[in-house]
Formats: C-alpha cells, sequence, structure tokens
C-alpha cells in the first residue's frame, strides 16, 4: 500500500517499532541542530542537518539545487537509507519554514527515486504537544550500502521548461515568496534581480500553514486556497526550490494535480543570466 505522503502524531506513535519505518529528524542550526536533536527526538530517529549535509547544493552561482546521483547516494546511505525504508521526514515544526524544509526533503527522495516517504505533519513539536515520548543522545544510523539512486526527471523544472512557460505559456509559474518580492519591492540576497518571472501568479506558501505552527491547513481549506491556480501543468518556484517545495507539496501530493513539477534553480539560478528578463509590478 502507497503511504500517506502527510501523517499524524497517531499515526507516527503506532508505527514506532516498524523495522521499515526510518524517522529522518532534519533540523538545522536554526532550530539547534544536532545539538538540540541529542537533547531531545522521537525515539529511534536519525539525524540529517537540513541546510549543512548537502541536500541542496551551490553551483554556478545559483544556490538550491538538486544534487547529483553520486552526491544523493552518498547522503542516503550515511543516514542509513535503504529502498525498502517507510521515510518518515520530521521538522522543527515551528513555523512555515520548517514545513518548507520537510518538503524540499520530500521532493528530493522522490526525485532519486525512492518511493515510500512521508512528512509528520506539525513536525517534532505536534509530537511534543501531543505528550509522546522523546529521547536524548546521538544519531546512530546503521551501516547501509551505498544507496541505487535513479534520478527522474518528472519532478523538476529547468530553465528551458521555465522559457517556454514564459513564451508560450507551457505551464503556470507559481511564485511562493512573500508580496513584497514577487513585486520587486524587496529582494533576496540569493537572487541577482528582484522581481518574477514573467507571467507568474503568486500564492505566498507560509498561507498553506496553519498560522504560529509548522501544521498545514486542512484539505479543504487547502482545495480553496489553491484554486486561483489554473488546471493544467505548473512550475513552483521561490528563490531557491525552498519556500516553493510547500506549493509543490500541496498541489502534487496533497491535491492531486499532475504535472507539477519544482523548479530547485528558481530565482537564484534564473537571475544570474541578464539576457533572461525578470519582471516587477510597478507602484
Amino acid at each position: 500500500m502507497k503511504p500517506s505522503p502527510l501523517v499524524s502524531v497517531e499515526w507516527l506513535s503506532d508505527h514506532l517499532t516498524v523495522s521499515s519505518v526510518l524517522i529522518v529528524d532534519i533540523r538545522s542550526a536554526e532550530n539547534g541542530g544536532r545539538a538540540a536533536f541529542e537533547a531531545g527526538h522521537i525515539p529511534g530517529a536519525v539525524h540529517s542537518d537540513y541546510a549543512a549535509d548537502g541536500w541542496r547544493i551551490t553551483e554556478g552561482g545559483a544556490g538550491g539545487l538538486l544534487p547529483n546521483a553520486a552526491h544523493l547516494s552518498a547522503l542516503l546511505s550515511h543516514i542509513g537509507i535503504t529502498p525498502e525504508h517507510h521515510v518518515v521526514i520530521v521538522s522543527a515544526g515551528e513555523a512555515a519554514s520548517d514545513f518548507s524544509a520537510a518538503a524540499r526533503v520530500y521532493w528530493t527522495l522522490k526525485a532519486a527515486g525512492h518511493q515510500q516517504v512521508s512528512i509528520l505533519d506539525g513536525g517534532l513539536r505536534a509530537w511534543q504537544d501531543a505528550g509522546q515520548p522523546v529521547e536524548n543522545g546521538p544519531s546512530a544510523p546503521a551501516a547501509n550500502q551505498p544507496y541505487p539512486v535513479r534520478l527522474t526527471e518528472d519532478l523538476r523544472a529547468r530553465a528551458d521548461a521555465v522559457e517556454r512557460s514564459i513564451t508560450g505559456a507551457d505551464a503556470t509559474l507559481l511564485d511562493g515568496r512573500s508580496q513584497a518580492q514577487f513585486d520587486g519591492r524587496e529582494r533576496s540576497p540569493q537572487a541577482a534581480r528582484a522581481g518574477h518571472l514573467p507571467g507568474a501568479i503568486h500564492l505566498d506558501h507560509s498561507r498553506a500553514i496553519q498560522p504560529g505552527t509548522g501544521r498545514l491547513r486542512p484539505a479543504a481549506e487547502l482545495e480553496q486556497l489553491f484554486e486561483q491556480v489554473p488546471p493544467g501543468p505548473v512550475i513552483s518556484y521561490c528563490n531557491t526550490g525552498h519556500l516553493a517545495s510547500t506549493n509543490w507539496f500541496v498541489l502534487s501530493e496533497v491535491l492531486g494535480r499532475p504535472h507539477v513539477t519544482l523548479y530547485d534553480g528558481s530565482m537564484s539560478e534564473w537571475t544570474q543570466d541578464l539576457e533572461r528578463p525578470v519582471a516587477t509590478n510597478a507602484g
């Protein structure tokens, strides 16, 4: 049976001792990183720092890119992931960006060919708020053979696909950043120029998250929120393919929309080439 993309605290509690379930805690420095993991984590979890362990790479001045197969194989093997594992990704669960981190790891595992993967809705905070047990101590992943990564391009959009969507409307371009960054009134240091992809529509990723948490809104609310995204192919983007992972996850994995891809390079890659167009909103 195909695992649900999003699992509850109750589900994970019931499956905590199932040997095929591997819990991966992805807290990075902003959430205390390895020290926070060692001070308290879900029993049996292993730790992989989302920011420091190479889930995304910088290349040619662009940040947030999907690593190559050899890099991913080493990363997954180090964590102890095998193709047979049902991986459950656990973020800190404190804010919308935490869910984005979990969604990006989810997308990366899927892009690497891993079939069984889920996100714990609400992350560690939801687990602790429910009074579930935690344990302390270092991460102790099991030794593992090199993971047989089989990269798929089905979930990924590259710059040429973005170009075709700008000139020929092949796909809806969905910007998941703040309104100020979309308009061009503010610029992330990760993007060389302010503004958005020409023709893009805007939906701030944080609107999909229940305020003050790292938990997704109920499916019915998400359906209503994402009604503004036209039918047909969608390319989700932001600055580095981080925040946009939430919109990708909601559309593709929760709402079941086909042909939804993530532009991992996003504005960080796009704006490196000064000949590529960038639009702003006047005012």
